[in-house]
């Protein structure tokens, strides 16, 4: 048996396919055309942000399974791989405590200007520390949209490592545990310092944060988003940074060419290259979880994560 490999993935991940008779294929590139060329005689698939697209699966032809290398799995064709009968999971959990630790890195870099900081320095520029006003994490209020895995494990963080107040805006969350839960965004936004986003992209998030939902913020607020880009609506964005409404943002996820674009004009905007789960401890986490998701399905299995029906019945209903 083969599982192509899209992108390249923890060594752990590739000894766990080989320890069970499953070789490693990697793909000739990321791109919709080279998938699609590298998936034939492939009984699954591994990809990370490069997704699988309906190509992909169309040129497949012993093609079983494909399992997501993190959480995010819009970038694969789920209703392709359902008229193939193609199972397709991901591997939600594993890089939690990574993009974590960076959401909480983000915020205080946020908070104290490192990044702008650095830049001064390096330019031999002088005064920075007078150029604009900084300020501590202790005792503020931040406000966590989406209480999963990651956004729970931040909020805890928060509280205990600086004492912020945490709410929570997350509607399909069943347990906040001692933290307060807001129902309207709006009413969480008005009242908060600093917003971090951790929910998945769905068509009811899609530009949540757009211009409206900037001006509901309290002026100066900060906003670190380590979820999707579309989250955002980057010209919302720029113009709540432009008027001062939005005190700074960290983006670890944005749209192509964002970093050079009009918000990189502003020196209190951090881009990091979607750096969340990229730890050594996390990559071997995915990595195993992904290989152990592919071996449960060349099995005769089903992962616990399947997003997508599985069997013949339930894929005609699916497509019904």
């Amino acid at each position: 048996m083969k599982c192509l490999i899209v992108q390249p993935v923890h060594d752990a991940g590739l000894a766990l396919l080989r320890s069970h008779g499953i070789e490693p294929v990697p793909c000739s590139g990321t791109d919709a055309a080279s998938i699609a060329r590298s998936v034939q005689g492939c009984d699954a698939a591994i990809t990370r942000d490069a997704g699988f697209p309906r190509a992909a699966f169309e040129a497949a032809d012993r093609l079983r399974a494909v399992v997501v290398h993190g959480t995010g799995h819009n970038a694969v064709d789920k209703d392709a791989a359902i008229e193939r009968g193609v199972m397709v999971a991901n591997t939600p959990g594993a890089n939690a405590q990574s993009v974590a630790e960076l959401t909480l890195g983000l915020a205080l870099a946020l908070a104290r200007g490192v990044n702008a900081a650095d830049r001064s320095e390096r330019a031999g520029t002088p005064g920075f520390r007078e150029s604009a006003r900084f300020r501590e994490l202790s005792g503020k209020t931040a406000l966590v949209v989406g209480w999963g895995s990651i956004g729970s494990r931040f909020g805890q963080m928060a509280a205990a490592a600086f004492g912020m107040k945490v709410l929570v805006h997350s509607p399909r969350a069943r347990n906040v545990s001692s933290f307060a839960r807001v129902d309207r965004l709006e009413d969480g936004l008005a009242q908060v310092d600093l917003v971090t986003l951790h929910t998945p992209l769905r068509p009811e998030t899609h530009h949540m944060f757009n211009a409206a939902r900037f001006d509901a913020m309290k002026p100066g607020a900060q906003l670190v988003n380590v979820a999707r880009a579309e989250l955002v609506d980057e010209a919302a964005l720029a113009a709540a940074l432009a008027s001062g409404q939005c005190g700074g943002a960290a983006l670890d996820v944005y749209s192509h060419g964002a970093g050079t674009g009009p918000l990189a004009a502003f020196s209190n905007v951090i881009f990091t290259p979607h750096l969340g789960g990229t730890t050594e401890e996390a990559l071997r986490r995915v990595a195993l979880g992904a290989a152990g998701h592919v071996i449960t399905a060349l099995t005769g299995g089903v992962p616990e994560t399947v997003l997508t029906p599985v069997g013949p019945e339930q894929a005609t209903e699916a497509r019904a």
